[in-house]
């Protein structure tokens, strides 16, 4: 790609002066947004010259970017303070968000960890008790770490005798986190302090010297929230020492893609190192253990082929037991044998049958793997040699996760919900395949007077992919029902039901919510997720488009009550569909979404997300991109249905740029009276660590803004 600068200092300077001037042009109806102005940037992709005239939007540290998001957000927040809607739906979402939420317990050193918030608490607390029944004290209160909330425990670990406790915090929404350890019996904290840690977790070595842990390089000043992440490394930190004289366990420094993740196995004797560089795919080494002490070495190579998804599960004597996909598209369990070598050494331990494979562990002795069906859990039991024994007990047709643990566990932990059902945990008894429930949450929620049902739509090529819809029991099929229609379509997510505030608050309002398990996703296997990548990538926006339509057709809802959410790359998603078919919703709401798909692969991890979305450096995958891109394909002269963007300042995941320079080209053109804002959330990220104020406002703000779209009462 040939890039061409034509942009000089002066015209930047003017910019930035005539940056607010007001577009006395926007209908009267409308708001009055700032211009946002504009420079003479171009690029040339394969003989294609590309306008980029908010490039400037890219600089998260220019005075000029703050003073635009600043205007930005006055505009927004005046909008919707005049929404009848705003506060009565904010109420109720409080209400409705207040109740006691578990994390799914697990067992470390003879002690139980789990999380708690209490309802309102700006973050979960992390909990510990030597049984059950025992009261719990506090292992750490992230709570404490910040006076706003914003700071957030990004991950943990226990030692193996439950003494220590390795945790990384992540301030304002951040991907970037700092871990630190804490000695349990008195609350303190060691000297030791790791940074620049990202896509990473602790795995200790079975002898509480130390950990496993990824890093990257210290980035380049002011670029630590946009720049580009390559050449992670895999460290052994050793406590008590600086993070300068880590040991590093892995790396390649031909390979800048390349990232690690380690795991030690359950016998101690050997760490299991996961390769990867974008996508599902992925490598895995196994590095022996002396004696439960990491004494260095170097791995060996179980598969760097990058030809399918590998997935450590457990060590069974000699015989390395992996998930993976490879020549199973739905998944199969494979046992390796360690001392020998080449493909001959792999024999097959679960064979692949109808359904997703989405999950494996080892507890008590027997494996417990996790399927889909029609993008609903099913959990079966296995013996270690492969029999097929039995099959867990699940509360209904939803979602399931868990079933963590050790081969020397009795008993494991799983949490159930659907859409109208709260998580509930559940514990599971091994040997006997008891399941009993172990905490249940009493909400404001009444589920009773809601229904969920699966139904089954044809996309355009006549593939059949499930929608799962809820609402309040009695609905008229009269189509005049307000409707939120949410999806994903990406990375081998699976889409599955599962309870969530912002779909029952809506429900409580009289709406119906609808979640669809489009191509992209997991819920079929890779062969599905594969159907809705590069060059197939419309695939996906073809079938959530045909979501929309069964729901007009099925007389659920009108074109004009119609409002599309989603999230990330379900941000891209509602970006897409809104250009192609503007006509079929009344509302979208993008959150923190890929919207310059000619350029997200030169921001922090985008490089990374290549495999899903193909690249602008590639010709074929240039046209595919440039066809579908939100900010690309917004047609000037057509009607848009009301739009409201989300992202936050910290998002340094899916940088702001995206949003910013999408949102400022929809308000430049001509797509009709309809509102077209941006929401732009200071101190936070992608998404995870969000402190509850900021996600109850958020959105409760979006249902607020959908609802005043459809002239629907204040609750």
């Amino acid at each position: 790609m040939t890039l061409r600068k034509t942009m000089a200092h002066k015209a930047v300077a003017l910019a930035a002066l005539t940056l607010f001037a007001l577009n006395s042009a926007q209908a009267q109806n409308a708001p009055t947004y700032p211009v946002t102005a504009k420079v003479e940037q171009t690029d040339n992709y394969h003989g294609t010259v590309v306008a980029d005239p908010y490039r400037w939007l890219e600089d998260d540290n220019s005075e000029q970017t703050k003073a635009w998001v600043k205007s930005q957000n006055q505009v927004t927040d005046s909008f919707l303070d005049a929404m009848p809607q705003r506060m009565p739906v904010r109420k109720l979402y409080t209400e409705l968000y207040n109740f006691e939420k578990f994390g799914i317990p697990f067992k470390e050193g003879g002690r139980y960890f789990w999380t708690r918030n209490n309802g309102l608490q700006q973050q979960a607390v992390l909990y510990t008790a030597k049984s059950l029944k025992a009261e719990p004290m506090v292992a750490l209160d992230p709570n404490t770490l910040s006076k706003d909330g914003t700071a957030a425990l990004g991950g943990y670990a226990a030692s193996r005798d439950g003494k220590l406790l390795a945790y990384g915090v992540a301030a304002a929404g951040s991907d970037w986190q700092t871990w630190k350890v804490r000695d349990l019996s008195t609350g303190k904290d060691l000297a030791d302090q790791l940074n620049w840690v990202k896509f990473s977790g602790a795995a200790w070595t079975p002898d509480g010297k130390g950990f496993f842990y990824s890093r990257y390089d210290e980035p380049a000043e002011g670029a630590a929230l946009t720049g580009a992440n390559y050449f992670q490394k895999l460290f052994y930190h050793r406590l008590g020492t600086p993070q300068s004289a880590d040991q590093l366990v892995a790396a390649n420094p031909n390979e800048k893609e390349w990232g690690f993740g380690a795991e030690v196995s359950d016998d101690g004797k050997a760490v299991f190192i996961t390769v990867w560089k974008g996508g599902e795919k992925n490598g895995l080494m196994v590095l022996p253990l002396v004696k439960g002490a990491y004494a260095g070495g170097e791995p060996k190579a179980i598969s760097l082929a990058f030809d399918a998804q590998y997935v450590p599960v457990a060590l069974n004597g000699n015989s390395l037991i992996i998930k993976t996909d490879k020549d199973a598209p739905r998944g199969r369990l494979i046992a390796v044998d360690l001392k020998a070598s080449g493909k001959e050494a792999w024999k097959t331990l679960v064979a692949e049958g109808g359904d997703a494979m989405t999950g494996a562990s080892v507890v008590g002795g027997r494996l417990l793997l996790s399927y889909l069906r029609d993008a609903s859990t099913v959990v079966r039991v296995h013996g270690l040699d492969g029999r097929a024994l039995s099959e867990v007990k699940l509360p209904g047709v939803g979602t399931a996760s868990g079933f963590a643990g050790r081969a020397s566990d009795k008993e494991t932990f799983f949490n159930y919900t659907s859409l109208t059902t709260p998580s509930s945990i559940y514990r599971l008894d091994v040997a006997s395949n008891k399941v009993e429930l172990f905490k249940r949450p009493q909400t404001a929620f009444d589920a009773d007077q809601f229904e969920t049902q699966r139904a089954f739509v044809t996309s355009k090529d006549g593939t059949r992919f499930p929608v799962f819809i809820a609402h309040k029991k009695g609905l008229k099929l009269d189509g005049s029902n307000p409707t939120l229609l949410y999806g994903y379509g990406g990375f081998n997510v699976p889409m599955t039901p599962g309870y969530g505030i912002t779909a029952a608050t809506w429900m409580k309002m009289g709406g119906v919510y609808v979640l669809a398990s489009i191509r992209g996703g997991g819920e079929y296997g890779s062969a599905w997720h594969e159907a809705g990548t590069k060059l197939k990538k419309q695939n996906v926006f073809d079938d959530f488009i045909a979501a929309g339509e069964w729901l007009v057709a099925n007389k659920y809802t009108q074109p004009a009550k119609l409002a599309i959410n989603g999230g990330s790359n379900g941000g891209l998603l509602v970006g897409a569909v809104v250009n192609q078919r503007p006509e079929l919703f009344g509302a979208a709401v993008p959150q923190v979404g890929v919207m310059d798909m000619l350029r997200f692969q030169k921001f922090t991890i985008g490089w990374a997300w290549e495999p899903d979305y193909g690249s602008s450096d590639k010709a074929d995958e240039f046209k595919a991109l440039l066809a579908y891109s939100p900010l690309h394909t917004i047609k000037s002269g057509v009607k848009y249905p009301a739009i409201m963007v989300t992202t936050g300042d910290h998002d340094d995941r899916v940088v702001p740029a995206h949003s910013f320079k999408y949102a400022a080209a929809l308000q430049a053109a001509d797509t009709g009276a309809a509102p077209k804002l941006i929401r732009i959330e200071t101190q936070a990220g992608h998404g995870a660590g969000k402190p509850t104020s900021k996600i109850i406002e958020e959105r409760a703000d979006m249902l607020a803004f959908i609802a005043n779209t459809f002239k629907m009462p204040a609750p």
